[in-house]
């Protein structure tokens, strides 16, 4: 067992992890952070983040202007047919891809003397007499505040028998994501998501004149194609001849794509057993908003808010609990909700093209959408 009393204990390693953990470094809180992996690594993610996040990210110590990166301002939609829709992106955002993200906000994590244990497992988080116990491994940490940041699904998640692991197949769940790193000749400033039958497929560049192509299918759509990813591609998603061209003439910069399952919309609860929630752990917004990074990052200010007042002793537990969760909601209930109904409108023949046909009739409809899938700078 460790010994030493930490302040604040973080499972999960992504943006929302690194980045609580950065500022708390920072106000000299003793903090130590589990992940299951080893940095740098790939994840499944859309790699699109709002600008929103730009001056946060700056402030935790990360020279984003020294990347380069391609700044982006143009949403392209084709819908299942091929069709194109093109929308301005009033705030806009940028590209970095997660492997280049997490590494550097984990070095300057570690700069600060934050504790990482990676290839780390955490298999229990224990509560008692104001103190966690979280368990990894054969060892044993005590905190005095534990973060939950360890995204979509995890084995917490079924040990503590949270609601969207016990419910049967819906149109919030069962999943499935797939991505790729490729070269292609793609606008820097443009955004693209093309529909497929059951599914939409998100594209832009990151750093290097790479693009991240990620998309969002349903596990049964996989199912009916023997579960081979390349034969679900061939069948389903080239029908929308853009995709087809763009997984034919591309460079395909990964020999396997990363696939993810079980991705689930549903509701979440943003406090577990005292365990603050932060990210796709507290709930995951649909691909399509393209702002899961911001989310990350913004909840991760707002809970190192209510812990700061909890260790110096302003707020009692049960009140800083109550702060997160209401600020949490303020912040990013409309967004999931907005994402959720638009969700139901994408990957279909009918409702796609009609909702793409309205939104391109109605510009200012067309940018409440947009408007209310992204924040402001936090």
């Amino acid at each position: 067992m460790d010994n030493q009393l930490y302040d604040v204990a973080i499972i999960g390693g992504g943006l929302a992890g690194l980045s609580l953990a950065i500022q708390s470094a920072d106000k000299n809180y003793r903090t130590i952070l589990f992940e299951k992996e080893s940095y740098p690594f790939h994840k499944v993610c859309g790699e699109y983040i709002s600008m929103e996040s730009w001056p946060f990210l700056q402030s935790l110590g990360l020279q984003l202007d020294s990347f380069n990166l391609p700044v982006i301002n143009d949403l392209l939609l084709t819908d299942v047919q091929g069709k194109a829709y093109n929308f301005s992106l009033p705030l806009g955002g940028f590209g970095i891809s997660r492997y280049v993200l997490d590494h550097h906000l984990y070095t300057i994590a570690l700069a600060k003397g934050v504790t990482i244990c990676t290839n780390t497992k955490v298999t229990d988080v224990l509560f008692d007499e104001d103190v966690f116990t979280i368990v990894a491994g054969d060892k044993s940490y005590n905190s005095k505040i534990a973060a939950g940041c360890f995204g979509k699904r995890s084995n917490l998640d079924v040990k503590w028998k949270r609601p969207f692991t016990t419910q049967k197949p819906s149109s919030l769940s069962h999943y499935i994501g797939v991505k790729y790193h490729i070269r292609h000749q793609h606008p820097k400033q443009q955004i693209a998501l093309h529909n497929f039958s059951n599914g939409y497929c998100g594209m832009s560049k990151i750093e290097d004149d790479k693009s991240c192509l990620c998309y969002l299918t349903t596990a049964e759509n996989l199912r009916r194609n023997g579960n081979s990813i390349r034969q679900m591609e061939q069948h389903i998603l080239y029908k929308n001849p853009k995709l087809k061209e763009i997984f034919t003439e591309s460079e395909m910069l990964y020999e396997e794509p990363l696939v993810i399952s079980q991705v689930n919309f549903s509701k979440k609860a943003q406090i577990e057993n005292h365990v603050l929630m932060l990210g796709d752990t507290a709930g995951l917004i649909s691909p399509l908003c393209g702002n899961g990074m911001s989310m990350a990052l913004h909840a991760s200010s707002i809970a190192f808010k209510q812990i700061d007042q909890y260790l110096k002793k302003q707020l009692n537990r049960n009140m800083f609990e109550q702060h997160y969760v209401q600020l949490w909601k303020q912040h990013f209930s409309k967004r999931l909700w907005v994402g959720r109904q638009v969700q139901r409108l994408f990957g279909g023949n009918y409702s796609t093209a009609t909702f793409l046909h309205i939104m391109k009739q109605f510009p200012s409809l067309a940018s409440a959408i947009i408007r209310s899938t992204h924040g402001q700078p936090f």
